[in-house]
């Protein structure tokens, strides 16, 4: 057993629904991400089944994993989207995507996206300062458009995550205080441009407690009474995601217990509810396929270089982030404790320290729990072309993104010329 429900072991070699991995090595190479649509349609059924009683709406979290395959089967599920830039407008456009169940969140939105935002009719944008409000009036006001806000509020709670996913604290630069807010919802007639409809918040990413999200719901409970209060209108409350899954040993919230805490919670608003799931939805219906190049073994530690590296999966070294790493094939070997590594000139290019594996040159490895921020965060460091990806359903395999070539990185840079 691995712990994954769609990745499992099967006459000693491990399968992605009815697909032996060895065989989409074999096909498409290394390294490679491979998806499970049945365990990403599981997981958003899960959201949507767990809301039934409210009146919701799922935005995923673009961020996650932005290929258009997986957008489009979101889409086709019935799932909005929580985007932070131009380009995953476009992402989501192109994916068959409705733009009025999109929500543009990010503290830097650019006059540009600010402006496809309001020319494709999003349904809401979440605004991060004062600043960004007074931009989002006036490029409006030159549009001839009114623009649907929420203001993100920072319920300065903290999320017990990794610092650098970390977004609710009073020092972190995302969202306004609840004061701030409170202040600029009753300035509305200043943006004549500008009409709020909701209020939102984040607190952070890989949260494995429930009581951080009871607490900043509770937070943004007390300023939305304290809204209606004063005559003001709010039509949704967004409470942002963030849920864990599952890497190693955590024990996060299932969605179901989530879902309830947050619906018991905001059981008194009448608002419709909208939450912002990435991770919880891709994170465990994908991996990363790797080979093993080389076995160095020195006085000091056993390295395992294999052909992915943090240009490929940059959660490790960025965050020290741990992920299972399993055997695709039993070779009956002794098992040995490697430094699983990649070909990068950095020490910091690993995927994982001290596992303890049975290895032999050109074994193949899943790197799991790789679904959400491998593909969208990876680079072409050391001029590496990015991993081909490949969708399973059932038994069929689709290649949704093809392997880049060194042709294609430097087709745009161009030689001085004299």
């Amino acid at each position: 057993m691995t712990g994954f429900p769609q990745f499992v072991y099967h006459s000693d070699a491990l399968y992605v629904e009815s697909v032996p991995l060895h065989q989409i090595a074999e096909q498409y190479g290394t390294p490679c991400y491979v998806y499970s649509r049945a365990a990403l349609t599981q997981a958003y059924r899960d959201f949507d089944t767990a809301f039934a009683a409210r009146d919701h709406l799922i935005c995923y979290a673009v961020k996650a994993n932005s290929n258009i395959a997986i957008l489009n089967l979101l889409a086709r599920l019935g799932s909005g989207f929580d985007i932070v830039s131009g380009g995953e407008l476009q992402r989501v456009i192109k994916a068959g995507g409705d733009p009025r169940k999109t929500v543009f969140s990010g503290v830097g939105k650019t006059i540009q996206e600010m402006r496809m935002a309001l020319d494709v009719g999003i349904l809401c944008f979440n605004v991060e300062s004062e600043s960004e409000l007074n931009a989002l009036n006036q490029t409006a006001s030159e549009m001839g458009k009114i623009a649907a806000v929420s203001l993100r509020v920072n319920p300065d709670v903290d999320a017990r995550t990794h610092p650098y996913i970390s977004t609710g604290l009073k020092e972190n630069k995302f969202g306004v205080p609840a004061d701030e807010a409170m202040r600029i919802y009753q300035a509305a007639h200043l943006y004549p441009h500008v009409r709020f409809t909701g209020l939102d918040c984040h607190i952070g990413s890989q949260l494995t407690e429930l009581s951080p999200f009871i607490e900043a719901s509770g937070k943004m409970l007390s300023l939305l009474d304290a809204l209606q209060a004063k005559g003001l209108t709010i039509e949704h409350l967004d409470l942002g995601g963030g849920l864990g899954i599952r890497y190693t040993d955590e024990s996060p919230p299932s969605i179901q217990n989530y879902v309830a805490a947050l619906c018991a919670q905001t059981a008194r608003a009448t608002q419709r509810l909208l939450i912002e799931p990435g991770r919880s939805l891709v994170g465990n219906a994908g991996i990363l396929l790797t080979r093993v190049a080389y076995l160095k073994h020195t006085s000091a530690r056993n390295f395992a270089i294999v052909d992915a590296a943090m240009n490929d999966l940059m959660r490790p070294s960025l965050y020290d982030a741990y992920h299972d790493i399993l055997p695709v094939r039993s070779n009956g070997l002794a098992t040995d404790t490697y430094q699983v590594v990649g070909p990068v000139c950095e020490t910091g290019d690993f995927l994982g320290h001290d596992r303890l594996l049975a290895l032999r040159d050109g074994d193949l490895l899943a790197v799991m729990s790789a679904g959400a921020y491998g593909m969208s965060m990876s680079s072409n460091y050391n001029t590496r072309p990015r991993a081909a990806e490949v969708m399973v359903d059932k038994d069929a395999v689709h290649l949704i993104r093809q392997r880049e070539t060194v042709d294609q990185l430097i087709a745009s840079e161009r030689i001085l010329s004299g």
